[in-house]
């Protein structure tokens, strides 16, 4: 996905493409000269939106934003809190769905020995590969209601039952206690990235290096079987995407502590971001229990 700085206006004053004219002291509005902006709406530096003309005046509403996916910042606040409010509810329904699946394989055993050594896992690692690269490739498949939640419903099915059968490899008490952990870490991280003023959505690049190096590792552990290079893989794994979901919450919140931030058109997006993060931190924190158990 390609990242981009662009100018990013309330969606109300996107309906115009030329800004109000700028009139010099002492020529303020009145009756008689509508359309120009009044004095107490301008002033001399930064508005509350952070735009600066270059001739250092600035005017409400045509701030400078960074965003993702669209020319659309989060200006408004009413379209930022809606547009989290929304990421959330989706959120909730996935894992909900995969907490349900998790329940079925981990505490019935005739679920559990039906599938846990079918060919179908195969087949839901493929269907989830194909629907994450379908959301991230096209625009309409992820922005298209209801299109985009089809493909995320089948998606969030298919990492389920993915997550149903290898929680049921693990005892009951092991994967209970992995998705309390699991809970804990991600509403603190998620208070965090609320809170904190330091900008995670610079770390993009970072990030990504880290999960290629990740990924290496997780090959090599292919061909060499050890128990401390499982418990070192997983603590990296738990650390990485850890701080992923603090970069994706803080892509989603945006504001101008925030030097990218997410369109509030790609609530699908976003909503699948935090997923995966969150089915990440539970699966790597479930293999240094199960670790530590062997």
């Amino acid at each position: 996905m390609a990242w981009q700085q662009t100018n990013s206006y309330p969606y109300a004053q996107q309906q115009s493409a030329v800004p109000p004219t700028y009139y010099p002291a002492g020529n303020y509005p009145n009756e008689n000269n509508p359309g120009v902006i009044p004095k107490s709406t301008y002033s001399e530096g930064t508005t509350a939106f952070g735009g600066v003309e270059s001739t250092g005046n600035s005017y409400p509403g045509y701030g400078t934003t960074n965003t993702i996916g669209n020319n659309f910042g989060f200006s408004d606040k009413t379209i930022r809190n809606g547009f989290i409010r929304k990421v959330y509810l989706i959120l909730m329904c996935q894992l909900a769905i995969s907490a349900a699946f998790i329940a079925l394989f981990v505490y019935n055993d005739n679920v559990k020995v039906m599938f846990q050594n079918s060919g179908l896992i195969w087949v839901s690692f493929f269907i989830t590969i194909a629907c994450l690269f379908i959301m991230s490739c096209f625009d309409s498949a992820r922005r298209t209601p209801p299109t985009n939640y089809i493909f995320l419903f089948i998606f969030t099915l298919a990492e389920s039952f993915m997550l149903g059968v290898i929680s049921s490899v693990y005892d009951p008490n092991v994967v209970l206690l992995a998705v309390v952990l699991c809970a804990v870490i991600c509403f603190g991280l998620t208070i965090f990235a609320f809170q904190t003023k330091i900008d995670f959505t610079v770390m993009g690049g970072i990030l990504f290096v880290s999960v290629l190096i990740l990924f290496i590792f997780g090959l090599l552990l292919l061909f060499w079987h050890s128990n401390v290079a499982n418990l070192v893989y997983s603590c990296l794994g738990a650390l990485i995407f850890s701080i992923f979901l603090v970069y994706d919450t803080q892509l989603m919140i945006g504001g101008e502590n925030h030097k990218y931030s997410i369109s509030p058109e790609e609530y699908v997006f976003a909503a699948l971001n935090l997923y995966i993060d969150v089915i990440q931190i539970f699966l790597m924190i479930l293999r240094i229990l199960g670790s530590s158990r062997n």
